[in-house]
């Protein structure tokens, strides 16, 4: 990696985490969540042990959006999540609220492996909470 795309990739890391520092307080994140929390997807598909079922936040672009219903009729939907060092697979109750390539913040439960009928999915994000960064709320704006 030469030394300007180490930079910008400083920068982009900077710029992502004062974003969040900013939106924690407008946003209201639940849990007393802090940007000391933020994590790198890279980090938890290094140590996926580490973090299974814990509390986690991650930020990325969205992916892949897809609709469904879950056992009890109600709405869900899942998500890849990406960022330059990896893909998380996501998934949440309730009607997205998110876009193809939307940049967000996920709040959720990480778990390193789950059991889906007879497929294993791996590195996966039940979210409490899925907030976009790139758009504006309109009732923030006066």
């Amino acid at each position: 990696m030469d030394t300007r795309s180490a930079n910008s990739s400083v920068i982009r890391a900077s710029i992502l985490l004062g974003l969040f520092i900013g939106l924690t307080g407008i946003l209201g994140f639940p849990y007393g969540t802090s940007a000391a929390n933020l994590l790198e997807i890279a980090e938890l598909i290094a140590h996926p042990e580490q973090y299974d079922h814990q509390d986690v936040v991650v930020s990325g672009k969205v992916t892949n959006v897809q609709l469904a219903t879950n056992r009890q009729g109600q709405p869900a939907y899942g998500f890849l999540l990406k960022d330059q060092a990896g893909t998380l697979k996501v998934v949440s109750l309730g009607q997205a609220e998110i876009r193809e390539g939307d940049q967000v913040i996920v709040e959720g439960v990480f778990s390193r492996l789950r059991q889906a009928g007879r497929a294993i999915v791996y590195n996966e994000i039940k979210a409490l909470s899925v907030k976009p960064m790139n758009r504006l709320n309109p009732d923030l704006v006066g």
